[in-house]
């Protein structure tokens, strides 16, 4: 049985992540910044096969700790960085845990033999950090893929910046380590959708998918995606976990970051598919999925049908 470490395994997609290796019979490590807080990960022992499932406590500032995590796994998967949209100080809350986390990431999994496959979850924003508006240059409707020269805006959400900058450490490093001995791959999501398997209350992506359902804008970046009617590219979380196995488990993928994406939908029209209702007008795909589709086999399911799930 081999073993698989995920940092974050307890959080919106972590815990989808967390299920697809559980069942697919695989000693599944989940790290939790704070173990006493179990009501944030109690809901992974309910799933099949919890029995091998262990939680253990990281930060993942302390190198020590965290190469004493990975030290048994052969196959590591990061989904530790924070994402929230309402931020006070971002350099602590953004941009410190999610840089000088991936820094510290980098170096323990060099010192980590064991490891055979590393399965960073990036984001779109490590293509384009004004998403879900489109990059300077590119209409809303124009096609967006990975052989697009990704963009950065210092007036984008520290958020999108702090993925970016993220990325391209972990994309440099791969060029700076030539004779790596386990294979790094990345996936970058656009918005994830769909049902929480846990029923914790601070989750951005469910909680984006409750405002989107009702109507509520508590902050500017939610308001300007209600007056511009954004068109948002989305993701079934489902089909996040399912790539982030493919990539962990498929060979010969290394320095690969594979778009994840369904249908690009307005925000109004996402509103009416979370409330049961049918949208005003088709989805379009807009950031490209054929890579993911061509090396990693996943067929992604239809926005209508998983935004639809949200409510049930």
């Amino acid at each position: 049985m081999k073993t698989v470490g995920i940092i974050g395994g307890s959080g919106f997609i972590g815990s989808y992540i967390t299920k697809k290796f559980l069942k697919e019979n695989y000693n599944v490590k989940v790290s939790v910044t704070d173990i006493k807080k179990s009501e944030k990960y109690q809901h992974l022992f309910s799933l099949k096969n919890s029995d091998n499932l262990n939680i253990s406590a990281l930060k993942m500032e302390d190198l020590e700790i965290l190469k004493d995590f990975i030290s048994d796994c052969e196959i590591v998967v990061h989904s530790g960085t924070p994402f929230q949209l309402d931020v006070i100080d971002a350099q602590k809350e953004l941009f410190d845990p999610t840089i000088e986390g991936t820094e510290n990431f980098l170096e323990a999994i060099q010192e980590s033999p064991s490891i055979e496959k590393v399965v960073f979850i990036a984001s779109v924003a490590a293509y384009n950090t004004n998403f879900p508006l489109p990059a300077r240059g590119k209409n809303p409707q124009d096609k967006f893929s990975e052989k697009d020269k990704p963009f950065f805006n210092e007036e984008s959400h520290p958020y999108a910046q702090a993925k970016f900058i993220a990325n391209q450490t972990v994309e440099n490093f791969i060029k700076e380590n030539p004779k790596l001995s386990s294979e790094i791959v990345s996936v970058s999501p656009v918005g994830v959708m769909g049902k929480s398997l846990s029923n914790r209350e601070d989750s951005t992506s469910t909680g984006l998918q409750f405002l989107f359902k009702n109507k509520i804008a508590p902050n500017p970046f939610v308001k300007m995606l209600y007056d511009t009617d954004a068109e948002m590219a989305s993701v079934a979380v489902a089909d996040v976990a399912e790539a982030i196995f493919k990539a962990a488990t498929i060979s010969g993928l290394h320095g690969k970051n594979y778009l994840l994406s369904s249908e690009s939908y307005s925000v109004s029209d996402m509103g009416l598919m979370l409330n049961n209702e049918l949208p005003k007008n088709k989805g379009k795909v807009i950031y490209e999925n054929t890579l993911a589709t061509q090396d990693l086999g996943i067929k992604f399911s239809l926005m209508q049908k998983t935004l639809n799930s949200y409510s049930e």
